[in-house]
């Protein structure tokens, strides 16, 4: 038999705990948390910082490592602009444009597929290594090519802008909840955006802890990663807009 007592008191144990619960973790606050770790989650592997970073170290070979650290910041501030402007504006630019979202990856595939085997086809004394003390470097050119190549496609390609639209496209709208959805979604970009910036900006490092030939390794096994990335981008818009085209 079940004293009366008994059932009020655990009622009134597991109420406390629910309101301590609440008390303690809002569900606004779990919402921003959710979508903070939404987007970090879903766009982290895809960007993969610390894998481009030996691309990055080859396409600004010869420059400074203070001009390589403004490079750095330059990017990951381009970086988490494009990632912003795909969450918020991408699929409203594409329908202004009428532009699917398969012929963004097609289009970005081919981008990312040409970068890759440029990458790949460099001669061994344009690869690995920190040092080129025959060759004059211009860092005005370098900062001219922040936002392409290096931001658009090799940090920030066509995969991660097509998966931004996407979770753009699926966030609820309106509502009660709309600053904590907008707030994570702020907070994972700005945190991509860091990793971005501490990945290049130590990309230096990590080739004097490597050494020239296990670094030339690294950048053929990057370059040809990011070839086959291109690839399947490419595939997966094909196999859709194939799918568009049969219904």
């Amino acid at each position: 038999m079940v004293c009366p007592t008994d059932t009020f008191e655990s009622g009134r144990v597991s109420g406390e705990s629910g309101l301590w619960y609440e008390l303690v973790m809002p569900p606004a606050v779990t919402d921003l948390i959710k979508y903070t770790l939404l987007i970090v989650g879903a766009l982290f592997p895809i960007v993969n910082p610390i894998g481009s970073a030996p691309l990055f170290l080859t396409l600004t070979r010869g420059i400074s490592g203070e001009g390589r650290a403004i490079l750095a910041r330059m990017i990951a501030l381009n970086g988490v602009a494009l990632i912003l402007a795909s969450i918020f504006v991408g699929t409203h630019v594409l329908a202004f444009f009428g532009i699917s979202l398969p012929v963004v990856q097609v289009s970005g595939g081919l981008v990312l597929v040409a970068a890759g085997w440029t990458l790949l086809r460099r001669e061994d004394d344009e690869g690995g290594g920190t040092e080129t003390p025959n060759k004059p470097c211009d860092e005005v050119d370098y900062k001219k090519q922040a936002f392409y190549p290096l931001t658009l496609p090799l940090t920030v390609g066509p995969g991660t802008i097509s998966v931004a639209i996407t979770l753009g496209a699926n966030r609820p709208e309106g509502g009660q909840w709309a600053w904590p959805v907008i707030g994570g979604m702020l907070i994972g970009s700005s945190v991509i955006a860091l990793s971005i910036y501490l990945s290049y900006r130590s990309a230096e490092r990590l080739a004097e802890v490597l050494g020239d030939a296990a670094m030339n390794v690294f950048i053929r096994l990057s370059s040809f990663i990011l070839l086959c990335i291109g690839v399947q981008i490419i595939w997966n818009g094909v196999k859709a807009l194939l799918h568009e085209a049969w219904r």
